[in-house]
C-alpha cells in the first residue's frame, strides 16, 4: 500500500524540486498526475490561496483548497491557516493573470482525494503509519496522515504517563509515528500512539535499583507523587514539601517489582526549569501492523493490553 506523506514532507525532495523547475516540467507532471508540494504565501478576500513555485505563481481555487469545502463540511479556517505552510496539490491546467503571466492552477483537493482512495481508506486498525502534529488541543493531538489529511490521538492515547496537556509531549510539526485505534461509520480514523513506546517491561528495563535518575513529577496524590521515567512508565515516590506538578526532578531507584509494575522512587530533589521542547520520543514500534499490544509482564497480578482486532 501506497504511503502518502504529511505535507512538508515532500518539498524539499529532488523529484519534486525537479517538478517545480519550469512551465514544461509542470506540464510533465500534470500529465502524470504527480502530487507536488510548494509554500503557500497568500490567501486573498476569496480564500483563493497563491502558491510560489519557483518558476511561476500557482493558484488554488477555493473550492479546490480543502476536501469538504465544497459541500460545506469543511470551514475555510482550514484554508487561511495555510498560509506559509508547504501544501500538496496537483496541476490541473495553466492560464494567464491580468498581466499577462502565466499561472498554473492546482487543485489541493485532487492530491487529497487521491490520498483517500489509495491509502486512507485502506488503513486498518493495527496499522502504524508516519504523521506529523499540526496543533494540539486540551483532549488530544491533531495530526496530518498524508497531504493535509488530518486525524485526532486523544490525551489518553499518548502515552501510559498521564499529561496534563498533549504539549507536555508534542510540539507542532513535529514527525511522529502512530497506530490507527479504530474507524467510525463514517471513515474516520481515530489515532493512537502509546503502544508504539514500549511496553512495561521495555521501559523499565532502561534503569536499574541504585540509580538516580531524570524524571517529571506528573501527579501529586495524596498517598505519593508520581514521577515519570519515561513516557511509558512512571514510578511512585513518597511524599515531599513544596514538589508540584510540572517540576524537574532527581529520583533515586529504590526498587522495581514486575509483578506489580510498581517503581519505588525517592525524590532526592524537585526543582522548576524553563519549558522547553518536549523530550524526543524513543520509539520500540515504527512500522507494520499490530493485532495485540500487551503493555504488563506475563508475571504482573493486572493485565493491560490493546487489541485491535
Amino acid at each position: 500500500m501506497r504511503a502518502f506523506l504529511p505535507e512538508g514532507q515532500l518539498t524539499d525532495q529532488l523529484e519534486n524540486k525537479a517538478a517545480l523547475r519550469s512551465q514544461v516540467s509542470l506540464a510533465a507532471a500534470m500529465a502524470a498526475g504527480t502530487i507536488l508540494e510548494a509554500r503557500a504565501t497568500l490567501c486573498d478576500s476569496m480564500h483563493n490561496l497563491t502558491v510560489e513555485l519557483g518558476c511561476m505563481r500557482g493558484i488554488i481555487p477555493r473550492e479546490e483548497a480543502a476536501l469538504g469545502i465544497g459541500e460545506g463540511l469543511t470551514r475555510d479556517i482550514a484554508i487561511i491557516s495555510r498560509v506559509n505552510k508547504p501544501v500538496c496539490f496537483k496541476v490541473i491546467g495553466f492560464r494567464y493573470d491580468v498581466g499577462g503571466n502565466v499561472v498554473a492552477v492546482l487543485s489541493r483537493v485532487a492530491a487529497q482525494k487521491q490520498c483517500m482512495e489509495e491509502y486512507i481508506s485502506r488503513l486498518r486498525p493495527g496499522d502504524v503509519i508516519p504523521a506529523q502534529v499540526t496543533h494540539l488541543e486540551n483532549f488530544g493531538a491533531f495530526v496530518d496522515i498524508g497531504c493535509g489529511i488530518v486525524s485526532l490521538i486523544p490525551i489518553d492515547c499518548i502515552s501510559v504517563s498521564r499529561i496534563f496537556h498533549p504539549s507536555d509531549r508534542f510540539s507542532v510539526r513535529q514527525k511522529i509515528y502512530a497506530v490507527v485505534k479504530n474507524i467510525d461509520s463514517e471513515g474516520r480514523i481515530c489515532l493512537s500512539h502509546k503502544e508504539l513506546l514500549g511496553t512495561w517491561e521495555e521501559n523499565a528495563a532502561r534503569f536499574d535499583v541504585g540509580e538516580t535518575v531524570a524524571g517529571i513529577v506528573r501527579s501529586v496524590e495524596e498517598y505519593g507523587i508520581f514521577v515519570e521515567l519515561t513516557p511509558n512508565l512512571a514510578g511512585l515516590a513518597e511524599r515531599k514539601p513544596g514538589v508540584v506538578q510540572g517540576q524537574r526532578a532527581s529520583v533515586y531507584i529504590k526498587s522495581i517489582i514486575p509483578e506489580k509494575m510498581k517503581v519505588k522512587l525517592v525524590i532526592v530533589e524537585a526543582f522548576d526549569a524553563e519549558d522547553g521542547p518536549p523530550t524526543p520520543l524513543e520509539y520500540y514500534i515504527t512500522e507494520g501492523k499490530l493485532d495485540r499490544w500487551q503493555y504488563s509482564p506475563p508475571q504482573a497480578e493486572k493485565n493491560i493490553y490493546t487489541s485491535f482486532i
